[in-house]
């Protein structure tokens, strides 16, 4: 059985792929304030997607700097200081939204750790079980075709 090209998304999925992630990222977000002490927020529900959004933003712009600027320190980590990398990038978030307005705030690095590893769980999760994050499973067998 041959298997055919991937097709490029249409528009249509890529914002639909850009809509849900930022959903499921806000409520990963909502996760980490109820879960993690030192993470509040205080203000309506709708500002909590601004805040999803100025963490996505942030994450679009420097992740990969950061990432390619620390690739030594995750590979002796394996993978460990990506955490790291994950909780300057919520503090960030956290003072760019204190600048627009939004009362979000983190108390210290290690709430910031904390509630990365928060996010990054409750969005992996949920991408997956919204069909995001596709699992391709591949069987193979010592038999001859018969």
């Amino acid at each position: 059985m041959t298997e055919s090209p991937p097709q490029p998304p249409s528009p249509w999925q890529m914002a639909r792929s850009l809509v849900l992630r930022w959903l499921v990222t806000s409520l990963a977000i909502f996760a980490a304030i109820q879960v993690v002490p030192g993470i509040e927020f205080v203000g309506p529900g709708w500002e909590i997607g601004l805040v999803a959004l100025v963490f996505g933003l942030v994450n679009i712009a420097l992740r990969p700097i950061l990432t390619l600027l620390t690739c030594p320190l995750v590979i002796l980590t394996l993978g460990l200081f990506t955490l790291v990398i994950n909780a300057l990038l919520l503090l960030l978030t956290a003072s760019i939204a204190s600048s627009l307005g939004v009362q979000f705030r983190v108390d210290s690095f290690w709430s910031a750790l904390l509630g990365g590893l928060v996010i990054a769980i409750v969005s992996t999760l949920l991408l997956w079980l919204a069909g995001e994050m596709p699992v391709r499973v591949i069987i193979h067998t010592n038999r001859p075709d018969r």
